[in-house]
């Protein structure tokens, strides 16, 4: 089984391959948040089907419901921290004021401290 991603220390993104993602709103309730996890799973179900059929349009709509789940998950769209911070998703780590904590990390845990 894979280590789970590892977390910025505020808890807003998870580092991957040295890349900041936005994490899902940890204050989301735990039902509205399985709601939109399996939304989110059927949704790219959908734009794996559309891909194998090459049909453009069902492809589109998967997309579309792809966003608005990661959007209710809080990992699109609008930041869900209210302290003004600006938002560094897809940003890598070393262009972010988180460049020093994820070498530090990257250093102690070795080649595959941000590996997912």
């Amino acid at each position: 089984m894979a280590d789970p991603p590892l977390l910025t220390p505020d808890g807003r993104y998870l580092v991957v391959r040295g890349r900041l993602w936005r994490a899902t709103n940890p204050q989301l309730p735990e039902a509205q948040r399985q709601a939109a996890v399996r939304q989110l799973m059927a949704a790219r179900r959908e734009v794996g089907r559309a891909r194998r059929q090459g049909d453009a349009q069902a492809l589109a709509r998967a997309g579309e419901a792809v966003d608005a789940a990661k959007r209710a998950l809080g990992e699109r769209g609008p930041v869900w921290w209210d302290d003004g911070a600006p938002d560094y998703n897809r940003h890598l780590a070393k262009n972010t004021p988180y460049a020093a904590w994820h070498a530090r990390v990257a250093a102690m845990a070795g080649s595959g401290a941000d590996q997912a």
